[in-house]
């Protein structure tokens, strides 16, 4: 039987393979976006990704027929070309949807490509079917069993790459997909042209549709418009995959930013209600639990009780060891008490060596004293931290409500209590008892008091001055807070400086002292008076991260040169948190004021120390200035101090000169400046004018006359 002999175009070979290539790319891009956990965005992907897939593998079967020329003119049936492109939109669409699938199991694969190259046969031989040759296409069924082998294997290894290329990412992901794609094409193409080959026309065959669809401007036509949609699906894929991308780059960045917040939350909630040193409760979080834990007592039959405990010879373990060994001890004390404490029990630390602990669900007072006898017990044994254990004791003050003490007093009772063991010798505890809450009475209307005297103003400032040793003459002043009760007329600092620190108010009172003491300076400037002015700075002053801004603020509101103001921390204060120290003198001194340490010789830190801190000024206790006269010893130590001082760049200030003998003897040992009763009382500021004129008030009390100001 003669047959026609058919011809291949290669270039039109190779557009076909370039477009099952192009469209296999498309597809493989198109698996990523259907994978997605957004039900509609999957199925509009799925939807126009198979309408694209779909003619994307049609118009290469399309163009690879048009490769394909006999010796007769060929055309293509409308009807049967349609049914084709529909085989090959559904193929795609099943082939999408499996990608869409979280995981694709060996069924999965087995019957999903089956259907798949059911599918591409069905479009293959019904695009075939659409030459309408008479008589009909003679098949060669071992090719046609050929051609479906190599769609089922083109299917299952599209699936399969599919799933491979869907989760990668990055440059190494496009080399994959682009393989994938070649890998795929040569698949479809293979099947396509082993098709074609399983096809046979005879000679003399007419073929009845060669006036329908058909020609090589046609096939030109849809080989275009098919290379257009892919790059325009892709165009819109790689669009959306930079969207996608940008969008999950920002809840990343969302992600971590709460997460950052969350660890700062965490953070200012650890630092506001627990104490940094010991990781307990510390005064605001106890007074919180203790007002819940009385709310839940109105109306029951339980008790609550409030334990104060402070510890019996913990200054002198701080004097003498230092405050490194002072915490340890602190900390160490912290866990024994948790360890003695019930579960229940809330323990914190309020300041220094001061405990309290609140227990709840109190059926008799025995409770309370059985935990205090823990307490003290533990408290008792060594403090393993130094070259030799440490002993010290501890004082409990009790209070059970309702039984004792008013609601809204039951710390100051409890600590009314503790004052009484600690007289008592220390070392064991106490019940409160009515003829104790005198005294608490006392200090909690004092503190009332004193935050009223903050608010109206009712504090003051007494200036006491400082002579330059050589020049004889005005250095500059020392401020000193004073406050001159309503009723009780004046008060020491020794009794409103602690009270002012057991009850919060003692960063009030450094804030007041800061800007009164510029707006003084200030003053001063506008009646000739050029004074620099020294304020004292408490530890908890340096703990507030704003001290810094808070003086330089100050400064700039009462225009005041940074020069004029000198900060003095006593020794205790600056080793106590040396980080706090540094942070604080480097911020001051990059604004320009002045640094001092201030009752040198009381601590245990040393001038080889010191001079690592930007200080201008050393100030020697006034103990070793008392005992000049009298004490070779203490000559010997303010000598070597002078000597130090002058050596490290430093001035050298003695506080509480009040004779002659002690004022020779400091001169005579080079000291710069001297403060002290023999020179002047501590006196009001229009005081301090007439003073620093040489009109002397009468209150003062000094020996000596000015002259006139020295330079700062």
């Amino acid at each position: 039987m003669n047959l026609l002999l058919p011809r291949y175009d290669a270039w039109i070979v190779a557009a076909s393979i370039l477009i099952a290539t192009f469209a296999s790319y498309v597809a493989l891009d198109l698996a990523k976006r259907v994978h997605t956990r957004d039900v509609i965005v999957s199925r509009t992907w799925c939807a126009a990704g198979s309408l694209v897939m779909g003619t994307g593998i049609w118009s290469m079967h399309f163009v690879g027929m048009l490769a394909y020329s006999l010796p007769i003119e060929l055309g293509y049936t409308y009807a049967l070309t349609a049914m084709s492109w529909l085989a090959a939109v559904a193929v795609s669409a099943l082939a999408l949807q499996l990608a869409a699938k979280r995981s694709l199991s060996a069924q999965s694969l087995l019957y999903g490509s089956a259907a798949m190259a059911l599918g591409i046969c069905a479009m293959h031989y019904l695009g075939m079917a659409a030459i309408d040759v008479v008589p009909g296409i003679r098949w060669n069924w071992s090719m046609v069993a050929v051609s479906a082998l190599i769609a089922w294997g083109a299917s299952a290894a599209a699936l399969l790459l599919f799933f491979l290329v869907r989760d990668s990412e990055g440059g190494r992901a496009r080399l994959l997909q682009l393989g994938a794609a070649v890998v795929m094409g040569l698949a479809i193409s293979g099947m396509h042209y082993a098709g074609m080959a399983a096809a046979s026309f005879q000679v003399g065959s007419v073929c009845l549709s060669a006036g329908e669809l058909g020609g090589k401007s046609l096939g030109l036509t849809v080989m275009a418009a098919t290379l257009l949609m892919l790059m325009l699906t892709l165009f819109t894929s790689v669009l959306d995959a930079r969207l996608r991308g940008r969008t999950m780059q920002l809840a990343r960045s969302l992600k971590e930013a709460n997460h950052q917040l969350q660890e700062a939350n965490e953070e200012l909630h650890r630092r506001a209600f627990l104490d940094p040193l010991t990781d307990l409760p510390n005064r605001v979080l106890f007074d919180d639990r203790l007002a819940h834990a009385l709310t839940r007592l109105d109306g029951g039959k339980e008790k609550l009780a409030v334990l104060f405990v402070d510890l019996d010879g913990f200054k002198p373990v701080n004097d003498s060891f230092g405050h490194s060994l002072g915490d340890a001890v602190l900390r160490e004390a912290a866990q024994r008490l948790s360890g003695v404490a019930r579960s229940t029990d809330t323990v914190a630390r309020i300041g220094g060596d001061e405990f309290v602990v609140l227990m709840e669900n109190v059926a008799y007072a025995a409770d309370c004293t059985e935990l205090a006898c823990r307490i003290v017990e533990a408290i008792r044994a060594p403090f393993p931290v130094g070259q030799r254990p440490v002993q010290i004791s501890a004082s409990v003050g009790i209070v059970v409500y309702p039984d004792h003490g008013e609601r809204h007093k039951l710390v100051a009772c409890a600590d009314a209590a503790m004052y009484a063991a600690k007289r008592a010798g220390g070392g064991n505890y106490a019940l409160f008892e009515s003829r104790m809450g005198t005294n608490a009475e006392e200090q909690l209307g004092l503190q009332s008091d004193l935050r009223e005297a903050i608010q109206r103003g009712q504090l003051a400032l007494h200036y006491q001055p400082k002579i330059d040793g050589k020049r004889n003459q005005i250095r500059g002043v020392e401020a000193l807070l004073r406050w001159t009760h309503p009723r009780l007329g004046p008060l020491s600092p020794l009794v409103f400086i602690p009270l002012a620190e057991r009850f919060g108010l003692i960063n009030s009172l450094g804030h007041w002292v800061i800007e009164e003491a510029c707006r003084q300076i200030a003053q001063w400037e506008t009646e000739g008076l050029h004074m620099r002015v020294a304020i004292n700075l408490s530890a908890h002053q340096l703990r507030e991260p704003d001290l810094v801004v808070r003086i330089a603020d100050a400064l700039g509101r009462n225009r005041v040169s940074a020069e004029q103001l000198l900060c003095e921390i006593t020794e205790t204060v600056a080793m106590e948190d040396v980080a706090a120290t540094q942070r604080v003198f480097e911020g001051l001194s990059r604004i320009g004021v002045y640094l001092a340490i201030d009752d040198f010789g009381t601590g245990y830190s040393s001038l080889s120390y010191l001079r690592q801190l930007p200080a201008r000024q050393l100030k020697i206790d006034r103990s070793f200035v008392s005992d000049l006269e009298t004490s070779a010893d203490a000559r010997a130590v303010v000598d070597a101090v002078v000597r130090l001082s002058h050596a490290l760049g430093l001035r050298v200030v003695a506080e509480g000169v009040e004779t002659v003998g002690q004022r020779d003897i400091l001169l005579a040992m080079g000291c710069d400046e001297l403060q002290g009763f023999f020179f002047a009382r501590p006196m009001p500021a229009d005081d301090l004018l007439a003073w620093s004129l040489g009109r002397r008030p009468a209150d003062t009390h000094g020996e000596f006359s000015p002259s006139v100001i020295a330079s700062l």
